[in-house]
């Protein structure tokens, strides 16, 4: 058996969901074989090389693959499929995009967003926001599979020392282009990636209070800034903040709920983190059922408190 996953990549660097996804696919058994499909992505290429765990690295290097189009990488997938037992993407925006597209051209069903890997053919994955495991068993000669990033922990980014090979690219298809991307510039960390985060929920009462408490503790923390699906919707914080069952799955080293309530859709979310500190004058907010630590004061006072505290 030989497992081929699909890297997300900028074409200069592997993404650290690329490394989580590679421990799942070693779980599996076998060989793990590694695809960049971009444009000059050999500097990617020779990253995902150096993944421990990765024996070989394809490169397809093509101006289609530049902006990582749907179309063209489940072209270029499909055309190597025949090799493998396995295909596994990060369960992220992009590998949501194309691994279905994958799983229709090879006729075969879709494993979703799998937490844990009991076998060659069997897997648990969370349904109904995680208030449940489904145990998963597919009979597909070959398997497209999402990875939930938070179940596994990261392949060491060092210490292999695969091959790279260059694959003919797939011509690109006519019926999708690049047409432009706005991307949000921040100097925190990535919110998928932070070890730490701070979030606000609907008690923070407008964007105003939202940034003048929040912002000094995650300066103080080196932290992420993240919200509640209600903060969200109320506009204090900005969309690509959004935690839950609709925004990001996270799980960093700690995470710090200040007046979320605890809904389940945003427990979905966050519930892997490594440590829960919740901050919320409900004694019956739902938070505290998965709080490592919990905090029942005014989030107002507590959260300056806490910053002067740290100095």
């Amino acid at each position: 058996m030989t497992a081929l996953v699909i890297a997300e990549h900028d074409n200069a660097h592997v993404k650290g969901a690329t490394l989580n996804t590679v421990t799942a696919a070693k779980a599996a058994g076998g060989e793990v074989h590694v695809l960049i499909a971009g444009h000059n992505a050999a500097e990617a290429a020779k990253q995902a090389a150096q993944i421990a765990g990765v024996s070989t690295v394809l490169h397809a290097d093509a101006p289609g693959f530049e902006h990582g189009l749907a179309e063209n990488v489940a072209a270029q997938v499909v055309a190597l499929a025949a090799n493998y037992s396995h295909i596994l993407f990060p369960a992220t925006a992009a590998g949501k995009n194309v691994a279905p597209r994958v799983a229709a051209l090879l006729d075969v069903a879709q494993i979703s967003d799998i937490i844990h890997v009991l076998g060659a053919d069997t897997f648990d994955r969370p349904i109904y926001a995680g208030n449940a495991i489904a145990t998963v068993q597919s009979t597909d000669k070959v398997k497209v599979i999402t990875v939930r990033t938070t179940g596994f922990d990261p392949a060491a980014a060092t210490g292999g020392s695969a091959a790279v090979e260059s694959v003919s690219a797939v011509a690109a298809s006519a019926d999708s282009s690049f047409v432009g991307s706005e991307i949000a510039r921040s100097d925190r960390p990535e919110l998928t990636a932070a070890k730490i985060i701070v979030s606000g929920g609907r008690a923070m009462g407008s964007s105003d209070k939202f940034n003048e408490v929040l912002t000094p503790l995650a300066d103080k923390l080196g932290a992420a800034l993240g919200a509640s699906r209600a903060a969200v919707d109320a506009g204090y914080a900005p969309n690509d903040w959004q935690v839950g069952q609709t925004g990001k799955i996270v799980a960093p080293q700690l995470y710090i709920a200040c007046g979320i309530s605890g809904a389940i859709q945003h427990l979905a979310g966050m519930k892997d983190s490594k440590v829960i500190v919740a901050i919320n004058k409900d004694p019956e907010a739902p938070i505290f059922s998965v709080a490592d630590y919990g905090l029942e004061a005014d989030l107002f006072v507590a959260v300056p408190e806490l910053v002067a505290a740290l100095g």
